[in-house]
């Protein structure tokens, strides 16, 4: 295989640290290379130093001539004022870009639900991603550089991503480097790995289960080097203190493969203990949702759902974004009552949310770590045995260097298992965890997963990490149109069952345009198919600001039921911006109407 690209005796340096000593690697034609590490190593300095966006102190990064680089950051440079399809496709005429079935892939595959005119101002966290990465995956380009290209996307949209980099680079040709914490999706896509560590990148074979499978050979090996060399130290001090001994004795290391390691491993969680304890905490009822509905305005995103949720659960919740997911999950703790169908939560229920936002670390911001365990004398137990708060953060990648430092001054993955481990320790009994593994690398993520295996409780998840969501919960249930469907196989089924419900939409869609197509031309027919085209999107748009306006108004109703009924000013305050969305709604309405007077000629 031809070369690349690479690096030759790489240092590089920050005020504050040695991010790289001697680093020498380099990337073949056909390379997927998965790259992984703790936070702060230099994973994204790794792949500046191959795009050239970082210089190196010394040594030379090595790119053969004529190679192009398409690099997707953790934070994306997209114009907020221009449209979707600009910032995708910038001004290349549309003739050029939808003549090539690639780019039509992908703009389907990654954007496709999305209005091509809207201003990405407008767009969430998750839909600005895929928009980025569209424009990156149609860069023409020999080299891909990805970094975390699955942040704030869902199970769907990995999936796909997946798929299409599997058949990118499928045929050997040019290559891809991704800095991941998706288990998954490493071991779906790459063929090699790096470890990113203490200055080096470490090579490993494979993907990610791989990985694993040859770090823990290495340490072995390098515990039974240790080892003999410890043994040797000790017997030249006993030489030394006491003079030479006769008799010595030779280090007995029993030597275990993977497999007998694995087969000696104690289960992940004791299920039927862990009920029992659930249940003495819990009682027998914990929650359950009866024939459950609820709207936002035209857009019904639960349609009589029923979930029992007992003692000891363990639920992974699935669903693409703006299925409901977050609305299913207030209606289960009672912070919003369904429009039709009830909800019975049990007396003893204690619920506890972790968000994905860090909002409940902001009081604590000026507060050293150490300040804030001093106020919790509560006793952790995990596998039987109580530990301290200081010892529950040690086992979540906590120093004694970082107990002394402000809760404002850490990482973004150190917050996080920080807010985590707070809330354990206010002893809840149902927990809830919304994408629990953001901002945290590999490592941290299985220490979390770990420390939630031998939690006593009713758990509920919500992740797009395919490997979390099968490590810690039991069972995984599915919104889809409003419905809740039971996923005994898990994300596969549930990919499934999307494929199903996209079959039957467009069935449906097919069939109405059949009924529809006797009167279509004479209804367009002062209209040619371009007008049409853009009539439609038109439509599309503002239908989509309607649905929007719609939520806000749904949401500033259920606000206005929360204000102080003799606080007149806020009062005032909340009638007046319902008012204001009503009237953008009643615009928007006139101004689709006109639209579609225009359509009909």
């Amino acid at each position: 295989m031809a070369f690349l690209f690479g690096c030759e005796n790489v240092h590089l340096e920050y005020p504050t640290k040695v991010i790289f000593e001697s680093l020498s690697l380099g990337v073949d034609d056909g390379d997927c290379v998965g790259v992984v590490g703790r936070n702060g190593d230099g994973k994204s300095s790794l792949l500046g130093l191959f795009d050239g966006t970082v210089e190196p102190d010394n040594g030379r990064v090595l790119r053969t001539g004529g190679v192009r680089f398409a690099s997707l950051r953790q934070a994306d440079e997209l114009d907020d004022a221009k449209s979707i399809g600009w910032n995708v496709v910038g001004d290349t005429p549309e003739y050029e870009w939808a003549s090539d079935a690639r780019i039509r892939d992908i703009i389907d595959g990654m954007i496709g639900d999305l209005d091509w005119n809207a201003e990405v101002g407008t767009l969430s966290g998750g839909q600005r991603r895929r928009v980025d990465l569209a424009r990156v995956l149609i860069a023409d380009a020999d080299v891909l550089l990805l970094d975390e290209p699955t942040n704030h996307l869902d199970v769907v949209a990995i999936n796909w991503l997946a798929k299409h980099l599997k058949k990118r680079f499928s045929r050997g040709a040019g290559a891809l480097v991704v800095v991941t914490h998706d288990r998954w999706f490493l071991d779906e896509v790459c063929l090699r790995m790096w470890e990113v560590h203490d200055g080096i990148a470490e090579p490993f074979e494979g993907g990610y289960s791989a990985y694993i499978l040859q770090r823990v050979e290495r340490q072995r090996q390098a515990e039974v080097a240790e080892q003999k060399r410890q043994n040797l130290i000790r017997r030249e001090l006993a030489f030394l203190s006491r003079g030479a001994r006769a008799r010595s004795s030779k280090p007995r290391f029993h030597v275990e493969t993977a497999r007998a390691l694995i087969a000696e491993e104690p289960p992940l969680r004791n299920t039927t203990e862990l009920k029992r304890a659930a249940i003495s905490r819990l009682g027998k009822k914990c929650v359950d949702v009866i024939d459950a509905s609820f709207s936002y305005g035209q857009n019904k995103v639960l349609d009589d759902v029923t979930w029992m949720i007992g003692p000891g659960d363990r639920y992974g919740l699935l669903g693409t974004n703006g299925a409901g997911k977050s609305t299913l999950l207030d209606i289960v703790q009672g912070k919003l009552r369904p429009q039709a169908g009830r909800v019975k939560i049990g007396k003893t229920v204690k619920f506890a949310f972790l968000s994905q936002k860090l909002e409940e670390l902001e009081k604590l911001k000026g507060d050293r770590v150490r300040e804030v365990l001093s106020r919790y004398n509560a006793r952790y137990m995990i596998d039987g045995k109580e530990v301290s708060p200081a010892q529950l953060l040690e086992q979540l990648g906590f120093t004694n260097a970082h107990l002394n430092m402000p809760v404002e001054t850490l990482s973004g993955g150190q917050k996080r298992r920080l807010q985590l481990m707070l809330i354990l320790l206010d002893s809840p009994n149902v927990l809830i965890l919304d994408e629990p593994s953001n901002d945290l690398d590999t490592d941290m993520t299985v220490a979390m997963e770990n420390l939630l295996d031998t939690w006593p409780g009713t758990l509920i998840v919500v992740s797009h990490d395919r490997y979390l969501m099968e490590r810690v919960t039991d069972d995984q249930f599915a919104l889809i149109d409003g419905k809740l469907m039971h996923c005994p196989r898990g994300v596969d089924e549930y990919l499934e069952l999307l494929e199903e419900d996209r079959r039957a939409q467009s069935n449906k869609t097919t069939s109405a345009s059949k009924k529809g197509s006797a009167v279509q031309p004479q209804a367009q027919s002062g209209l040619s198919a371009a007008e049409v085209r853009e009539l439609k999107k038109q439509a599309r748009s503002i239908e989509n600001k309607m649905k929007t306006q719609e939520k806000k108004l749904a949401q500033a109703k259920e606000d206005l039921l929360k204000v102080d009924p003799y606080d007149y000013q806020a009062l005032g305050e909340a009638q007046a911006g319902i008012h204001e969305l009503e009237q953008r709604i009643e615009a928007l309405e006139e101004e689709w109407l006109l639209v579609a007077e225009q359509m009909e000629g």
